[in-house]
């Protein structure tokens, strides 16, 4: 029985406005995907990461730079985050037991406990995602331009490592892309099985503009 970890760093980091691409960019002196990499190495049988093509070079540049020690086999991401899972996980060889777990690169900040739980109520249940509470007020938008109050209680905003029966994922990955597919695991529900929502972590958070690099360098700084 493996956990199998997919970290997906596809992301161009146009929105980020810096010249690397923000997996690559330095948080506490070493670059966000390592971070994350090293947060996976202790749960993980097999981690697998998946960049595009043009940025491979300029990974393993980074790994002899900073001394990025994690066994890793890295794939070749696809124009779609979606694509970019599925070529992953078409290179696995997976049976019944194992899990797989996967990860946005650019959350460098995940926790063991977060990561360890997530492992193991995925065996139990199938699937693991964790999930947050939702904070701040929220108004649906209708066609019309009119908006209404949606009740916060009922909401949870979604997190990753999302995890699942490797089994059962991979044949979900099977199946024809669908527009609306927007994390793994709408994949796994649309193919018609459970999701099973854990306790995330604020402090989980996903590196997407300036600001969010020097909220983590924080979070790191009072750990």
């Amino acid at each position: 029985m493996k956990n199998i970890t997919i970290i997906v760093a596809g992301g161009s980091g146009t929105r980020f406005g810096a010249e690397l691409p923000k997996q690559f960019l330095l948080l506490n002196g070493k670059p966000v995907l390592q971070h994350t990499l090293e947060a996976f190495a202790p749960a993980s049988d097999l981690l697998v990461l998946v960049l595009p093509q043009a940025h491979q070079d300029l990974w393993r540049q980074l790994c002899a730079d900073h001394h990025c020690t994690v066994t890793h086999r890295v794939v070749t991401g696809g124009d779609t985050r979606w694509q970019s899972v599925k070529n992953a996980i078409d290179t696995l060889e997976v049976q019944s037991g194992d899990v797989i777990a996967v990860q946005d690169g650019v959350r460098p900040l995940v926790s063991g406990k977060v990561i360890d739980q997530a492992f193991a109520v995925a065996r139990q249940c199938g699937s693991a995602v964790p999930v947050v509470a939702v904070t701040d007020s929220i108004r649906q938008v209708e066609a019309d331009g009119t908006s209404h109050i949606v009740p916060r209680s009922v909401l949870r905003a979604v997190q990753t490592p999302q995890v699942f029966d490797a089994v059962a994922l991979k044949a979900a990955y099977d199946r024809p892309y669908l527009p609306v597919y927007t994390d793994d695991a709408s994949v796994y529900e649309l193919a018609g099985h459970p999701v099973t929502l854990i306790d995330g972590e604020t402090t989980n958070i996903k590196i997407t503009h300036p600001s969010d690099l020097l909220l983590a360098e924080n979070i790191l700084k009072h750990e």
